[in-house]
């Protein structure tokens, strides 16, 4: 029979033993971490790092980080990007490149928002239509949906990106002519006064000289006849006086 000794010390025995092989069963689960809202994300603008840092005014390009989500091989993120006020009334935003459903299951929890717990990165580019904010760029609210929790599974962040294309004016100013049209001359050419006839005989010019007939109407073309068929019978009474004239002296010779 046994001491009572002896008894003692095989029960202490059997004791740490137990709690022994408790512990060692237990450490592979804490490992992985309670089920929960477990992981990050983060935003990351160039130059790309692992580093778990957010970065909320990005260029056109830029990364989204998922740090310390739970294994499986069925946990596929659902990444949703939305313009944010000031900048959502009157626009449009696309996701041009990037999956909106990256794989984030490839390892435990382990890590959690460190760089060792870095399960994925994924490289988005966003097309915009309307006017930015003219010091900011475009105000972009991201959530993800993350598989595998218990309770809320979703994680957001708001961030600025600036557009990838130059912004254009939506009504840009009409350039004016090189050469505007210069002020018509007061007086035209021909001496006269703008739009009136050309002064007629006897009246005095421009100049203050005394203007020639100019025969250019139908009146001034029926005077002048007028004035020739005059000149020419003044001439023949002139002439038939002179006849006279001679004749009446011979005949007194």
């Amino acid at each position: 029979m046994l001491s009572r000794r002896t008894r003692r010390s095989a029960g202490l025995f059997i004791v740490a033993l137990s709690m022994l092989l408790a512990l060692v069963v237990a450490t592979p689960v804490a490992a992985k971490g309670p089920p929960g809202n477990n992981g990050t994300v983060k935003i990351d603008a160039l130059d790309f790092d692992n580093h778990p840092n957010n970065e909320p005014h990005v260029d056109c390009e830029f990364q989204v980080d998922f740090y310390g989500f739970d294994e499986d091989p069925t946990y596929f993120a659902q990444v949703i990007f939305e313009l944010h006020a000031p900048t959502a009334a009157g626009r449009t935003m696309s996701v041009t490149s990037g999956s909106l459903t990256p794989f984030i299951g490839g390892d435990d929890n382990a890590g959690g928002g460190s760089e060792a717990g870095l399960d994925a990165s994924e490289t988005y580019k966003l097309q915009f239509t309307g006017d930015p904010h003219p010091q900011q760029g475009y105000h972009v609210k991201l959530t993800v949906h993350a598989p595998g929790s218990q309770g809320a599974d979703t994680k957001h962040k708001v961030f600025w990106v600036q557009p990838c294309d130059p912004i254009t004016p939506v009504n840009p100013p009409s350039n004016p002519p090189s050469n505007p049209p210069s002020n018509p001359p007061s007086n035209p050419p021909g001496g006269g006064a703008a739009g009136g006839n050309p002064p007629r005989e006897g009246t005095q010019g421009s100049s203050g000289g005394v203007v020639p007939l100019l025969p250019n109407t139908a009146m001034d073309s029926g005077l002048s006849s007028l004035a020739l068929f005059a000149g020419a019978l003044l001439l023949g009474g002139s002439a038939g006086a002179t006849v006279v004239a001679v004749r009446r002296t011979r005949s007194r010779r």
